[in-house]
């Protein structure tokens, strides 16, 4: 497995492509150090999707399906990746069945992902994406904060707002709303969510004073 690594290692400078949306691909990454960037182009312009880091993989669609890379993979600093082709995939696979469930298990967690994002950008109201998008935060990525159903979410919040949609004051207005009546305040790396059942009542209250749209 050493030899197999040191063969096939690249390593990016912070800003380079790895690949490009719509290229042909017949390679998957394993990020070994570092972060990478996925990120996609919309109407509104780039939009970050992810930031992977150390153990996380990406670029596989293209091993599996053979399509085009269907998002833009960034070094978001400097990375040293793993590449392999669909020959040495395979062979990965075939000789460690955990290697295999773990990706499927990691594939699954991003198409779930991927439906509840679908579900919160379906929302027209910024607040009520803010509000779902911090849930999904929390529930996927949230540390246990003081507080028994407290969340702690560590985000650079520019990414987040580019991900929901919304501009980055309208992010800042909606968190500042929940901080005056205590459902999220600022903490040392992060912030503290109450409790993710908070947000949704809170959602449901604003929603029931038309604050929201439905």
């Amino acid at each position: 497995m050493q030899a197999l690594e040191t063969r096939f290692t690249r390593t990016f400078k912070a800003g380079e492509v790895v690949f490009r949306e719509g290229e042909a691909g017949h390679t998957m990454f394993v990020v070994r150090t570092g972060q990478v960037r996925i990120c996609k182009h919309v109407r509104a312009g780039e939009r970050t999707l992810a930031t992977l880091g150390p153990g996380e993989f990406f670029g596989e669609m293209a091993v599996l399906t053979g399509r085009p890379r269907t998002a833009t993979a960034v070094a978001a600093e400097q990375v040293t990746l793993l590449e392999l082709d669909e020959k040495r995939f395979d062979a990965m696979i075939h000789a460690q069945a955990e290697i295999a469930v773990r990706i499927l298990k990691k594939l699954a967690r991003r198409l779930d992902d991927a439906d509840g994002l679908i579900v919160t950008l379906t929302r027209r109201d910024a607040k009520a994406r803010v509000i779902l998008g911090l849930a999904r935060e929390a529930e996927e990525r949230g540390l246990p904060g003081e507080g028994n159903d407290s969340r702690v979410i560590s985000r650079d919040f520019n990414e987040l707002a580019e991900l929901l949609g919304v501009k980055r004051a309208e992010l800042d207005e909606t968190i500042a709303r929940m901080a005056r009546v205590g459902i999220v305040r600022a903490v040392e790396g992060g912030l503290e969510i109450a409790s993710i059942a908070r947000l949704h009542e809170f959602l449901a209250f604003l929603e029931q004073r038309g604050i929201v749209q439905e």
